[in-house]
């Protein structure tokens, strides 16, 4: 039950993944997408806004979580390393700043504002600037982490909704929510034999499709470096509706794993051998996690705009440890890499 997942998708899942990728956004997006598209030029692919911002709606609070697809590594970087790393361990983070005194939901050729009511409107302006980190990943690479990865980064976030704020054409815009619908079917089917019985002489109880999430999220987010406690509750409950939706919409994708049973009910269809290599592969996935999370931050230190100080932050904030950033930690930032591993040891985030 592990490995690729199959390109082809229910036609009511392609749908719903389209309907929510295509949910409107704030005008400040708009902002976003122009510096996106004027730093990768004819490399950029595709522009993705996913992560807690869609759960409140105000893109000027705190940081903004895109994802940039690009075409390929090699038109898209200038320095070897760059294209290295993206290709070993992806993504390449960086930082985003979108000044302040710009008008808000201008029209980038010029024209009247959106939303304005005439052509001498006020149109409201930033008194602060806007600010997003975005990971960047060739579109093909996406793809693929989307339904082949092993570790659930990937397809675990994009199975959750996501808005395609940018496509260079239709074939791309395709692409996209094709590898969304893949990301949700890879999600349930790597969640469902969790919510199996256990043991042979036990019955499978029927489940919701809340439980189906709130069990592959619990398990996910325990494979990156984070704390935060009933993270997978929150997100379940904020998502309610879509979880659903998505979840009666894969279900035919899914007829060896779960039968619905009515009223957005399910029934588990693993056995306990099933169940058992589901959280086997789980295990190995949270042991994986640990080293990977590392390794990204410590790469993100080198891309990301004083790099230390907001993975210092990231760091508290995911697991409680405080890490002193130096001026020295400031400017050789691969030191970062072994006073992060030393504190997690000893708080027992790593073992």
């Amino acid at each position: 039950m592990s490995g690729a997942v199959a390109t082809t998708h229910p036609d009511a899942l392609r749908e719903q993944v389209a309907r929510l990728a295509s949910l409107p956004v704030a005008d400040e997006a708009d902002a976003f997408v122009d510096a996106l598209r004027a730093r990768w030029g004819e490399a950029l692919e595709a522009v993705v806004l996913y992560g807690s911002t869609l759960h409140h709606g105000d893109l000027t609070r705190g940081l903004v979580d895109f994802y940039v697809l690009v075409r390929d590594y090699r038109s898209s970087y200038r320095k070897r390393w760059l294209r290295a790393g993206n290709a070993l361990l992806a993504p390449n983070v960086f930082y985003l700043e979108v000044g302040a005194g710009e008008r808000v939901g201008a029209d980038p050729g010029g024209g009247r504002a959106r939303g304005a009511g005439s052509e001498g409107a006020d149109v409201a302006r930033r008194s602060e600037p806007l600010r997003a980190k975005y990971a960047v990943m060739s579109l093909d690479h996406f793809e693929r982490a989307c339904g082949d990865w092993f570790h659930p980064y990937i397809w675990a976030r994009f199975a959750q909704p996501a808005r395609l704020v940018f496509a260079r054409d239709d074939e791309a815009a395709r692409r996209v929510r094709a590898a969304l619908a893949t990301a949700v079917v890879r999600f349930l089917r790597e969640s469902a034999p969790l919510c199996a019985p256990a043991s042979p002489r036990e019955t499978a109880a029927e489940v919701g499709a809340l439980d189906l999430w709130q069990a592959g999220l619990a398990v996910a987010y325990a494979s990156e470096l984070r704390t935060e406690r009933d993270r997978q509750a929150v997100l379940t409950q904020v998502n309610a509706d879509a979880f659903r939706t998505l979840t009666a919409a894969a279900a035919p994708a899914l007829a060896d794993l779960l039968e619905p049973v009515g009223d957005d009910r399910y029934r588990p269809l693993a056995t306990p051998a099933q169940r058992s290599a589901a959280v086997r592969r789980w295990r190995w996935r949270r042991r994986q996690g640990r080293v990977l999370s590392i390794a990204r931050l410590v790469k993100a230190a080198f891309t990301f705009d004083r790099g230390a100080d907001y993975l210092a932050w990231k760091i508290r904030r995911h697991t409680g440890v405080e890490i002193e950033v130096t001026p020295l930690l400031r400017r050789h930032p691969v030191l970062f890499g072994p006073r992060v591993l030393v504190a997690l040891l000893r708080r027992g985030v790593v073992r």
